[in-house]
Order: C-alpha cells, then sequence, then structure tokens
C-alpha cells in the first residue's frame, strides 16, 4: 500500500499535529506568489506560449496520457510543440534532452514514455531550472512555438498563458482535502477557481462542490490495444488475448490502474508487482510456462533491450472533450502573433 493510500487519505492525531504546518505551507505558497505578481521577484517570460499541465495533489492525476493527446492535438493544428519538465529526482541539474534512448533511473518512466511516443516529432528537455531547460529547448530547436511545461503550477518565477490542472477521480483524488504535510493538496482547492481548465478523470465525485472551478472537462483513459515490444508493428486487440496463459507484471505505482485495465479486458493473469520505480532486469520477465507477459507501457519500454517475443505491452490513450480543443486554440490565438501559424490553427491541412 502506497503512503498516500495509507496517510493522505483519512484523519489521525498525527495529521492535527500536522495541521498548523500545512497553514503556513499555504501561507508560504500564496507569499511567494505575491512576490511574483508585486515584482520583488523577477519572473521570466519565454518568446512563445507556454501551457502548463499539472495536478494540485502529489499523485500524477494521468497527465502523461493527456500531455500525448495535447502534443498529437497541437501538431495536427500545424504548431510544433516542446516539452519541459523537472523529471526524476536523480536527474542531473544541467538542462539535458530526453531521447527514446535515455536512461529512465536518470529522468523516470514517464518522460521516456513520453520521448518513446514522440519519437523526434517533439523535442522533450529535462532539468532540475525549467526556466533553463526552456531556454536550452529553444535554442535547440529554433522552430518551436509552444512549449508544454509538465507541472510547474507552483512555479510562479515562469510566466505561463494557459493553465491545465488534471483531477484523478478514479482514487480518492484530493484525500482528506489538507494541505502538504498533513494532506496530498500543493495548493488550497480554491485554486482550481483561477486556472484555464481543469481535466477530470473518472467521474466527479458528487461529495465535491465544482461549482466555482474553472471549466471543467472530462477525460477517458482507454486501453484496447496491445503491442509486441521487441516487435512494435505487431498490434492486436488485448481482448484476444482472454483464452491465454498470462502473466501480468508492473511496479507499484502502475500497479493498481494496470490490474484494474486488466479486469475491465476481461484478461485473467497471474500479477507481479516490484517495488515502486524498480528497475526492471530479465529475470523479472522470465515465466517460460506463459504464453505473453502484459505490462505497462511505462515498465515495458524499460524492458525494450532484452524483450522476448512474449513480452506485450499495454497502452493508455486519453479520450478528451473537444470542447477543450476550443478553449486552448482560442486563448493560443491571442498569444501567437505569426500569421500563418494562425492560418494553420484555423485551417489544418
Amino acid at each position: 500500500m502506497k503512503l498516500s493510500e495509507l496517510y493522505w487519505h483519512r484523519i489521525t492525531p498525527l495529521h492535527l499535529l500536522l495541521w498548523p504546518l500545512s497553514i503556513l505551507f499555504g501561507i508560504f505558497i500564496l507569499l511567494r506568489k505575491l512576490c511574483y505578481w508585486l515584482d520583488i521577484f523577477p519572473s521570466v517570460k519565454l518568446p512563445v506560449p507556454v501551457i502548463v499541465v499539472d495536478s494540485i495533489t502529489t499523485e500524477d492525476g494521468g497527465k502523461t496520457p493527456l500531455i500525448l493527446w495535447l502534443i498529437e492535438f497541437l501538431q495536427a493544428r500545424g504548431l510544433r510543440p516542446g516539452i519541459i519538465t523537472r523529471g526524476h529526482s536523480d536527474n542531473p541539474g544541467t538542462p539535458i534532452a530526453v531521447t527514446d534512448a535515455s536512461d529512465p533511473t536518470t529522468i523516470g518512466g514517464k518522460i521516456l514514455l513520453l520521448a518513446k511516443r514522440c519519437k523526434n516529432s517533439c523535442p522533450i528537455w529535462v532539468g532540475d531550472d525549467r526556466i533553463a531547460a526552456a531556454q536550452a529547448l529553444l535554442y535547440a530547436n529554433p522552430t518551436c512555438n509552444i512549449i508544454i511545461c509538465n507541472d510547474g503550477l507552483q512555479y510562479p518565477r515562469l510566466e505561463c498563458d494557459i493553465e491545465i490542472v488534471v483531477a484523478d477521480f478514479s482514487e480518492q483524488s484530493f484525500g482528506n482535502g489538507l494541505m502538504l504535510p498533513a494532506g496530498p493538496l500543493r495548493e488550497s482547492l480554491d485554486r482550481l477557481q483561477n486556472v484555464d481548465a481543469v481535466v477530470t478523470n473518472d467521474k466527479l465525485k458528487e461529495h465535491i462542490d465544482s461549482t466555482d472551478w474553472a471549466p471543467t472537462f472530462n477525460m477517458k483513459l482507454v486501453s484496447e490495444t496491445i503491442y509486441n515490444v521487441s516487435d512494435p508493428s505487431n498490434c492486436q486487440l488485448a481482448s484476444s488475448f482472454k483464452d491465454k496463459r498470462l502473466h501480468a507484471i508492473a511496479d507499484f505505482d502502475n500497479s493498481r490502474q494496470f490490474f484494474d485495465d486488466m479486469h475491465k479486458l476481461g484478461l485473467n493473469a497471474e500479477l507481479h508487482s516490484f517495488a515502486e520505480d524498480h528497475r526492471f532486469v530479465p529475470q523479472d520477465i522470465e515465466y517460460p510456462e506463459a504464453d505473453a507477459i502484459l505490462m505497462p507501457e511505462e515498465d515495458a519500454i524499460q524492458c525494450t533491450e532484452f524483450a522476448n517475443e512474449k513480452l506485450w505491452a499495454l497502452p493508455i490513450e486519453a479520450w478528451v472533450n473537444s470542447e477543450l480543443q476550443a478553449l486552448i486554440l482560442k486563448k493560443l490565438s491571442n498569444k501567437i502573433t505569426d500569421g500563418n501559424t494562425l492560418n494553420n490553427m484555423a485551417f489544418p491541412q
């Protein structure tokens, strides 16, 4: 069981003791934003529009599928996006470009997944300083005309043009409703009134009042097809594996969603869960009696170098309300001055 499930989704005497620290944390966040708003601390405006995609809690919330959807949508409109992120906690401070050959222990599995999916169509840079990473990306890719910042909602030093918050309601998204360290919230829920869009994963919980939130759009995460890791061109419907002897493998961070997806697809498998951020080795996928071995795509791509013909990856696709596209285009049209770009956005090829 994850720490968030044990600790952040209930209230105990320890939470009451930590509650004053949560209040101080909230005050610190507000004061820092006020200092940037008053120009006491200088902020940085990039020469291209910036879209921030983040969660208001410590959980991911489904950001990666949404970012992949956003990249595909922007590219279809003639834009050339790039991605910046802080990546894994162990990544080097100096900004570096991410490729599909990057080391997942340095950049993290989710960033590697973005690189694998995007190939060479969307540059990705990672570093401790988001602004330095963005500037390095733009210098190396001068045709890039929009930046997607993976996280950064609590980073006012970088001026952004569109803020999108992901809220995952498939679990107890906001936990006990308290801010760090007594709860999982990195900002007060009132922050959802001041962003540009809230994207919900799964149905909104009845006990949560979203009346004053920014425009809210539903996202559905879909897992229908699988592909062979050693031969990605070999794609099949996941349902075609119902009668096979299956083993399902995932690290702890992905196991709940993955095993739920397996159940929804009607697949019966022997389940294996490894520690969070586990570095997979060949022995982890050795099951001679299995007809097939299934893994979440984020975990499976870490096994590419030693994958056998039995290993299959289950990718997740995001289906998002089309009204979000209209909102993004409307806001971007006020930020982009290049006439050809605007024409492509309105009338894509």
